[in-house]
């Protein structure tokens, strides 16, 4: 199997390693040239995942925690297709989503905001992509919460998504917002990607994927590479 040609990434879509406004990426960013690496390895196919090793409900995260009841909270169908650069679907890749619950708390021990955990809920999940690329997971809308980056500092209702595409390329971790949320506008993290791409991580409401009397539903497709790449975290 060859490897595929990758075009190069449009880093303009991208928010910088280094934003003043979100404090974190002060320590975090690079303060060296980036190693480039050998060709082989820069294109190598890697392995990735089978059906075998999910489970019947990973991608259920309202039932794969459950303990003593369901989970509280709005239930929301979270569904998209993964594409490539030219628009194609890219079959079985791994997708992986983790956040916080309704409350706005992770379950994370470095997590210690003054806001319950709830029992019967993980927040994480992960499936496969099928044959047209889509994915889906039913889960719990998640609530904002503050953060301390500023004063009076929350972060907007949001889910991490982590994709593994078919090569080393095509990694990618980012963040799905929720249309009409009024904490975007006040976000470093949000504001920190260039403006004309921000729109690619707010998913749209669809009625259409909306399950009727049981949970709304919510659009959210994933480029993995090219000009119109979902931007990453």
């Amino acid at each position: 199997m060859t490897s595929p040609i990758l075009t190069p990434r449009d880093w303009e879509s991208h928010p910088a390693y280094l934003s003043p406004g979100y404090r974190s990426s002060i320590l975090r960013s690079p303060g060296s040239p980036l190693i480039p690496l050998k060709e082989n390895l820069r294109n190598r196919r890697v392995p990735v995942y089978g059906a075998d090793d999910l489970g019947v409900l990973d991608n259920d995260l309202t039932r794969n925690a459950a303990k003593n009841g369901e989970p509280l909270g709005e239930r929301i169908i979270v569904t998209g297709r993964v594409l490539d650069e030219g628009g194609r679907p890219v079959r079985n890749t791994l997708v992986e989503v983790w956040q916080a619950n309704a409350a706005g708390r992770y379950v994370h021990k470095a997590d210690q905001h003054d806001a319950p955990l709830d029992p019967n809920f993980l927040g994480a999940g992960r499936c496969l992509t099928d044959d047209d690329g889509r994915y889906r997971f039913m889960t719990i809308k998640p609530g904002a919460y503050p953060w301390g980056n500023h004063p009076n500092a929350w972060r907007p209702q949001h889910i991490h998504f982590s994709l593994f595409g078919e090569y080393f390329g095509s990694r990618l971790v980012t963040q799905m917002y929720f249309p009409g949320d009024p904490l975007l506008d006040l976000d470093p993290i949000y504001q920190g990607i260039p403006e004309h791409a921000r729109k690619r991580l707010v998913s749209s409401f669809s009625i259409d994927t909306t399950q009727e009397n049981y949970a709304l539903g919510y659009e959210f497709d994933i480029v993995l590479r090219g000009p119109d790449q979902t931007p990453t975290e």
